[in-house]
């Protein structure tokens, strides 16, 4: 039950969200609409799952493809981060906009910052700083405004009613829909094969009994998954071998096997310890799945979007590409999904959102498989999680729809461009090597200046780079390469990663670096 104070901003909300419908005809057309759109992309997540993320501040340019609304002409956009972005990744995105002079689009970007380093997100840092709240609430027209965000959380809410503008993302009150126990709910509802697994427990009593009830019921299993219900791109999970636990007979002997194994698990993510994971447990909750085993295995996704008039529209599908010890990291993604897969993607996904419309949900939702090759030759695809949030493919995906200002086709689920040609691509926010670190986003827009990397809007191919940021501390560029065939994209991808070696091995070597002509 609502308390008298929680009712009242619920409704205070769904009264602000009612406004969504009057401008969401401006917000999703491609030119002429005449709309103020904030960007706030604060990564409202867990700290203790946050802090795993190297350099998370950065996370917050993956948005910056935001700006590329402004080729439409009558477009404003406001964008605020944690800490200033540099200058020349703004000027970078502003001279990809097709047919609009730079001036003209600068002239409708505001940027804020409120200069604070620290984990709090960003959008809980707008809010303990009333004059920057309202400095950006002067600078947003009334009735035409609406607000975007990476995800939506309370503090998200809290900023939209402050703000008095309604906020394109989910409703808060839903987020249990995006965790891994409720993901498996709508998977059971819409009748999706997925994982065996468990409900939600809250302590590692609970976990090693579900645990060995799942073993107990497919005792042929190799591996379980371990899944804090709130991780994000596979850093909450942990792979428990059961192979290394030998062969009890009773479900009291599973269950004290399975608890003296919880410290030897394959933690995902970098530096976790099951002291951490296990406080975690009690914090968040935690689920156990069956890990989906065989040869040639993929890992494809499909992303849709729920608008404010309950329509349902399939955006994309991809294959994922996976790192960390036992595959479950999210490193990058390549589009579009393979064929042999792609329309039961497209099927199912859509499934999945008429569930979350039906529940109240809108704006962007991806989906998680494995698929396995049978004997056949056919694929079976396990749902795994939903995601409520813009993710890894949001950003590559619309850094193409508003560079070519194509349309994703359902019958192929490819995209095409406004001259018909298909379009493809290889994205990743983890292009990293220790030798590239002391790069500060002026030499790599020099370094793809001279070896002429950047997008070409003739050809549209080519390479755009994001979370520049990340380069000088870290060693780590995110970035899309658009080529007409996947192989191309491929060709490209590899170019840039060639290249930035070469040239970072090259400044390495030298004992005295070369004066830029620039500084003279």
């Amino acid at each position: 039950m609502l308390g008298d104070e929680s009712r009242s901003k619920h409704d205070e909300f769904q009264q602000l969200q009612s406004r969504l419908q009057s401008v969401w005809h401006g917000f999703d057309a491609q030119m002429d609409s005449d709309l103020d759109i904030l960007v706030i992309p604060s990564l409202s997540l867990d700290r203790g799952e946050l802090v795993k993320v190297e350099g998370y501040i950065h996370y917050e340019e993956r948005l910056l493809f935001a700006l590329m609304r402004l080729s439409n002409p009558r477009t404003r956009l406001v964008y605020v981060t944690s800490v200033p972005l540099a200058p020349i990744a703004i000027d970078y995105y502003l001279q990809l906009l097709p047919g609009i002079p730079f001036s003209h689009a600068r002239e409708r970007l505001r940027l804020f910052s409120t200069d604070d380093y620290s984990l709090q997100p960003l959008s809980q840092k707008i809010l303990d700083r009333p004059r920057l709240l309202d400095r950006i609430k002067q600078s947003l027209r009334p009735d035409r405004s609406v607000m975007i965000c990476y995800n939506s959380t309370a503090i998200e809410r809290d900023l939209a009613l402050k703000l008095d503008i309604p906020l394109y993302a989910l409703d808060p009150d839903l987020l249990y829909w995006g965790t891994k126990a409720g993901s498996r709910q709508i998977f059971a509802e819409c009748g999706l094969p997925h994982p065996d697994g468990s409900g939600l427990v809250f302590n590692d009593r609970d976990l090693a009994q579900v645990a060995a009830d799942l073993w107990e019921r497919q005792p042929d299993l190799l591996r379980l998954v371990v899944k804090l219900n709130e991780g994000f791109s596979g850093e909450g999970n942990a792979i428990l071998d059961l192979r290394r636990l030998g062969n009890p007979t009773s479900n009291s002997q599973r269950v004290a096997a399975i608890s003296q194994a919880f410290p030897d698990l394959s933690f995902q993510g970098h530096g976790e310890t099951w002291t951490n994971f296990q406080t975690k447990i009690g914090h968040l909750g935690a689920i156990v799945e069956a890990f989906v085993e065989g040869e040639g295995k993929q890992s494809p996704s499909v992303q849709g979007c729920i608008t404010p008039l309950g329509t349902v529209e399939i955006l994309s599908t991809h294959d994922q590409i996976l790192g960390g010890p036992d595959g479950q990291i999210f490193l990058g993604c390549q589009f579009p999904a393979a064929a042999g897969y792609r329309r039961q993607l497209q099927d199912l996904g859509l499934a999945i959102g008429k569930n979350l419309a039906a529940k109240g949900a809108i704006e962007r939702f991806g989906v998680d498989f494995i698929a396995v090759q049978n004997v056949d030759g056919g694929w079976d695809l396990h749902a795994i999680e939903i995601n409520l949030r813009k993710g890894g493919t949001t950003h590559p995906f619309m850094t193409l729809k508003f560079l070519t200002n194509g349309y994703y086709q359902w019958e192929d689920g490819l995209f095409y461009s406004q001259q018909g040609k298909p379009k493809y691509y290889i994205a990743s926010d983890n292009l990293q090597h220790p030798q590239y670190r002391g790069l500060l986003p002026n030499d790599l827009m020099d370094i793809i200046a001279h070896h002429r990397l950047h997008f070409d809007t003739s050809t549209e191919t080519g390479t755009v780079f994001h979370m520049m940021g990340y380069l000088s501390e870290f060693g780590k560029v995110g970035l899309t390469s658009i080529g007409n065939s996947l192989a191309e994209a491929q060709e490209i991808y590899h170019k840039v990663e060639e290249v930035l070696d070469r040239e970072t091995q090259l400044i390495n070597t030298r004992s005295i670096p070369p004066i830029s002509w620039k500084s003279q």
